[in-house]
Parts: C-alpha cells; structure tokens; sequence
C-alpha cells in the first residue's frame, strides 16, 4: 500500500486506501531473522516512534524456541531492538507487526 500526499488524494485514492486496509493490507508487516551469536538484532523503519507496539510471531522453529527469551524495546524513533538470547542458528524468522505509532 502505498502513501497519500496531504491534500493530494482524490476521493478515488482515499477509497482505495481504505480498502486496502480493509482487506488487511498495510505497511506494518515485516519479516526479521535475529542476528546469530548476538544478543541483540536491530529493526529500523521510519513508520516506528514511541507509541508503535511491535508484535513478533514465529515461523520457524528456532524461532519459537527463542520466544521464551525474546522481548521488543523502542528506545528511538525509527528502531527497535529486539534482545534475544545469543545462539548460533540463522533462521530465528519472526513475522513482525508493529501497531500503532
């Protein structure tokens, strides 16, 4: 989905944004494989800031294994960091949805 510029949309692209969003699409899906042999793996994107919550799900095996030792922070705008165990796999993949902000 992409972006409206202020006061440029017509009544035909704000409709389409809100289908979009309707049919669950937006710009808040990503996907992040933790760093290995780290204890920390960065996230950046300019739609973070202090209010977004961002939500991990597993998908891979490694990566439900880590969801006992994995929490998210926002310490700036635009990043989060998420503090997870350090292990040696490379497919610690989490889908990741960050809400709101």
């Amino acid at each position: 989905m992409r972006e409206l510029a202020p006061g440029s949309a017509g009544i035909r692209e704000a409709i389409n944004a809100v289908n979009q969003l309707i049919r669950g699409r937006s710009n808040a899906a990503f996907q992040v494989t933790l760093a290995a042999g780290a204890t920390t793996t960065t996230f950046s994107n300019a739609n973070i800031n202090a209010d977004s919550k961002p939500v991990l799900f597993p998908t891979t095996a490694n990566a439900a294994a880590a969801m006992a030792t994995t929490y998210v922070t926002v310490p700036a705008a635009g990043t989060i960091i998420i503090n997870h165990a350090n292990a040696a796999s490379t497919d610690r993949t989490f889908n990741l949805l960050i809400i709101g902000g």
